[in-house]
């Protein structure tokens, strides 16, 4: 069969006004960009389960073509944000006559939705069933469903991600995982509860593999590790970043505030060319994040932060700390909070986003049940910017007020100077101390 696989790429934030500042501050968007940008590691994985015989070709949309390619089946991929656009384009090859396959997070939690336009849904990880669906529309006899669980996707199940697909394109970076999942079980987390229900580790020798086969089709890539919570394993960590060192790169991962307490561990992350790690912080005040996880592991690592941000960027490992306003603890006294911490902390690098209610959370649930959903179905805001629930704390109003003033205020051109000037005195202090 002639195969397209198409990630739906970009996100559209809805408030106008947000979209407008998009437009005008530095560092805004750019981290956005730079994810919109990205390869989808899933659909390469699908494409290196895709018998030979087939002729498989892969795609990035941003914008809805107007004149479709020709295949035999299509599989598309979806952020929520994006779903619409991906249920309309489905729609058209389906009108064209091709089978249409949808899968990602979105259709897993929601499948019966999906369902009204494809003929089959992959819910879950689509290691293991890919190879039968193939062989049913090959046959004539495709499902409707397809349920793929998480086990031994690093081991039986696994497969190097068809790097070639990206060969001769203008990527500068690539995405790897290592990992899958994240024990922490935050209730606002769209992903490792859901996908990855249980935490994997892929051996470090696959990892090694997949990073030098990228390099080869590539050139120069900046790793970006598609990872929830990369280091929560210490020693497998150590591991991973003395291969690493080996190798002359540069990276970007996510991992969690306590990455900082092993010295050893934070100097291989800046001998192996670790550039960025993303933390969530998710607010500056401890009694915001109770109840956030069900072990309250977030609360009471907040007065730790400036340990953190120090032990990393004195080592010239920069700190992107993302903070999620909304939570039921803030009041509109949580936005100069937010910007104080900020710039008395040095921090590199900052993410704010509005608390989003992804479909399949535990914080839809909850707040479905509280009946704070402000519409049942809202999947085109779910960009993280666009406020879709009733806030306990202040008004829907103040709270989209709140976001973009302090998007302006982190976001301006000198508030972005401040903070790479203040990093590189950070790492040169710290270089200083270390000779």
């Amino acid at each position: 069969m002639k195969i397209g696989l198409i990630a739906m790429g970009g996100i559209r934030v809805v408030n106008p006004e947000l979209r407008q500042l998009g437009l005008t501050l530095p560092g805004f968007v750019e981290r956005g960009e730079i994810i919109a940008s990205l390869p989808s590691l899933g659909l390469l994985t699908v494409a290196a389960h895709t018998p030979a015989e087939n002729v498989v070709s892969y795609m990035e949309v941003d914008d809805l073509p107007e004149v479709l390619p020709e295949f035999d089946l299509v599989a598309i991929s979806s952020l929520a944000a994006r779903i619409y656009d991906a249920y309309e384009l489905a729609d058209r090859f389906r009108h064209r006559g091709a089978l249409v396959v949808m899968g990602g997070l979105h259709v897993s939690v929601l499948p019966d939705e999906a369902a009204k336009h494809c003929d089959a849904v992959v819910i879950g990880n689509a290691e293991k069933v890919w190879g039968k669906l193939l062989w049913d529309a090959q046959s004539g006899r495709l499902g409707p469903r397809y349920v793929g669980d998480a086990d031994g996707v690093f081991r039986e199940a696994y497969r190097m991600p068809a790097f070639h697909l990206l060969a001769d394109r203008d990527y500068n970076r690539v995405t790897i995982q290592t990992s899958r999942g994240c024990p922490r079980a935050c209730e606002f987390c769209g992903a490792s509860r859901l996908i990855a229900p249980q935490f994997q580790q892929k051996p470090v020798e696959l990892v090694m593999d997949e990073i030098r086969c990228a390099r080869e089709q590539v050139a120069k890539p900046f790793f970006e590790f598609a990872d929830d919570n990369t280091f929560l394993n210490r020693e497998w960590g150590k591991s991973l970043l003395r291969e690493l060192v080996r190798e002359d790169l540069r990276w970007f991962t996510e991992t969690d505030a306590s990455v900082a307490d092993d010295p050893e561990l934070c100097d291989l992350l800046a001998d192996s060319g670790c550039r960025q790690v993303l933390i969530g912080f998710e607010s500056p005040r401890s009694e915001d994040l109770v109840g956030l996880d069900p072990n309250r592991w977030k609360s009471g690592m907040v007065d730790r932060y400036q340990h953190v941000i120090d032990e990393l960027q004195s080592r010239g490992v920069s700190v992107n700390g993302c903070f999620v306003v909304g939570l039921d603890g803030h009041t509109p006294d949580i936005f100069p909070a937010v910007r104080d911490f900020v710039e008395e902390s040095g921090l590199a690098e900052v993410q704010c986003t509005v608390l989003t209610p992804f479909p399949g959370t535990e914080l839809y649930r909850r707040l479905q049940h509280e009946g704070r959903l402000l519409r049942e179905v809202f999947w085109d805001r779910c960009t993280l910017f666009d406020v879709n629930f009733q806030p306990v704390g202040m008004s829907v109003a103040e709270l989209e007020e709140g976001l973009r003033w302090l998007i302006e205020e982190l976001y301006s051109g000198p508030a972005y100077s401040r903070r790479r000037r203040a990093f590189l005195r950070a790492s040169r202090s710290g270089l200083a101390r270390a000779n």
